[in-house]
């Protein structure tokens, strides 16, 4: 990686105005933040000893086998709790339209199937559906915010 990559990448970075982005590439790990001024800074991160092989930037991930079951979730302390994870980066929406009613709200039911959110990714709407029955405990990102990759949605009760 060199530096025109990192310009690159800080390029795309700032287009898609992400909060905080994480990059590991040829051995090379960097993290990119956005500071409190609006600045982005780009942090170097060591790497462990043998380095994973990463995606390029922005690639296509294959989207998690499903939402990781938790053993226990810090906020709900509830042993029955799946965690939905974000399968891409994205910005988050409630519901499919501005106005509209969100898909899901905390204390609603859910069945396996049905859709809990949409993530825009480049242009497209990528509907994010339940793998689980049960009750939303949690929502924990904002309408219209950033996510990241393996960000933690929704929590969900499992009946």
């Amino acid at each position: 990686m060199n530096l025109d990559d990192i310009k690159e990448v800080l390029e795309l970075v700032r287009e898609h105005d992400l909060a905080e982005f994480e990059l590991e590439r040829d051995g090379l790990r960097i993290r990119i933040r956005k500071g409190p001024s609006g600045q982005y800074v780009v942090h170097p991160v060591a790497s462990p000893v043998m380095p994973a092989a990463a995606p390029a930037p922005f690639a296509a991930q294959a989207p998690p086998s499903g939402p990781v079951a938790a053993a226990a979730d810090a906020d709900a302390g509830e042993v029955n709790l799946a965690v939905v994870k974000s399968p891409i980066v994205g910005t988050f929406y409630r519901a499919p339209e501005p106005g509209a009613a969100p898909f899901v709200d905390v204390g609603g039911a859910v069945r396996k199937g049905q859709v809990l959110c949409i993530i825009e990714a480049m242009k497209l709407m990528n509907e994010i559906e339940s793998e689980y029955a049960g009750e939303v405990m949690k929502i924990y990102v904002e309408n219209g915010q950033p996510v990241q990759y393996g960000e933690r949605l929704f929590a969900i009760k499992v009946a």
